[in-house]
């Protein structure tokens, strides 16, 4: 007669995978170990976490892979989780979207301001951001050019005050451009998760100086990551959305 072990050899896929997982669970139960609790499941609610528009090592060697599947699979994962959480403690803000929410946080309930603040503002900035990314022209083009051209004098003019903005932000932030009410274009920075959207401006892109968008790569080199940025900025994307909401 087979034992357990032997016949795990002889059965394939699933079923492989469920007796090997009843044997080590037995076998830590005879030497008096508790079996591990599975981890629990991520809450429910309306906000969901978007998918990658690209493979995570598509920005390689700029941005690595391991860096981005992170990022965007447990960093972005926990403030759409977070939120989820907050909303459900307070049945009132039922229905309201993402981006109501984080342009009005000041005006929601004191107990879940924070919440919202820190972790929809972290849910909006990062949605935003990944569609940004990503490998095409290497500079704007039509109405964007245009407005960069009538602000800063020229690409490279705004690339070096971005990158400014980008590496005095104290701590943890976003360097952004936005696109102001009256239709031109500004560099502004912004705090932790916060987002333009709350001050009435429409963000046009941004960079991300949390160290968890770099440190795995960079370390300490904040300088490094805004300088490789750039490299993996899609002024296709970047371009046509401007275009689109002139």
């Amino acid at each position: 007669m087979m034992d357990r072990r032997t016949a795990i050899k002889h059965l394939g896929g699933a079923a492989s995978a469920l007796l090997l997982t009843e044997t080590l669970r037995g076998e830590a139960a005879l030497n008096g170990q508790a079996a591990a609790a599975p981890p629990p499941a991520p809450p429910t609610g309306p906000f969901k976490l978007p998918a990658l528009p690209y493979a995570y090592d598509a920005l390689e060697p700029s941005f690595d892979a391991e860096t981005m599947h992170l990022h965007h699979d447990k960093h972005h994962q926990a403030y759409v989780n977070n939120l989820n959480v907050a909303v459900a403690a307070h049945p009132e803000l039922a229905g309201r979207t993402l981006e109501d929410l984080v342009v009005n946080w000041a005006s929601l309930p004191e107990a879940a301001r924070t919440a919202v603040r820190n972790n929809g503002g972290g849910d909006a900035n990062h949605s935003f951001w990944w569609p940004t990314l990503g490998k095409g022209s290497t500079a704007p083009m039509g109405e964007l050019a245009k407005a960069i051209d009538a602000k800063f004098g020229s690409v490279s003019a705004f690339q070096d005050k971005l990158t400014d903005a980008a590496m005095h932000v104290f701590g943890s932030g976003w360097a952004w451009l936005v696109k102001l009410p009256d239709g031109t274009v500004a560099i502004e920075s912004t705090p932790n998760q916060d987002s333009p959207l709350t001050a009435g401006h429409e963000p046009v892109l941004g960079i991300d100086v949390w160290e968890h968008a770099y440190y795995l790569k960079y370390q300490n080199k904040r300088a490094d990551y805004v300088k490789a940025y750039f490299n993996v900025l899609n002024w296709d994307y970047v371009s046509g959305q401007f275009a689109q909401k002139a």
